[in-house]
């Protein structure tokens, strides 16, 4: 009886997560800001390499960051 009234062992209260962590999803918005920005910023070549620059060393870090951190948790 008292398994019954134990809120740990009900399991109609967890909250599942439901798609992918937001670390999963930024690819999203950096991949289609690359072609933007070579298009957009044609006639300002100086502006559009540093921010294109800028842009991409951003997503191999983010890269870098997700690579380390499954490399991690596999360690533990």
């Amino acid at each position: 009886m008292s398994s019954s009234s134990d809120p740990s062992r009900t399991g109609g209260m967890e909250r599942k997560k439901k798609g992918a962590p937001i670390k999963f999803l930024v690819p999203l918005i950096y991949a289609p800001a690359l072609p933007l920005i070579r298009l957009t910023l044609r006639h300002q070549p100086v502006l559009r390499d540093r921010l294109f620059g800028l842009v991409l060393a951003g997503a191999f870090a983010h890269g870098f960051y997700l690579v380390t951190d499954i490399y991690d948790a596999e360690s533990k």
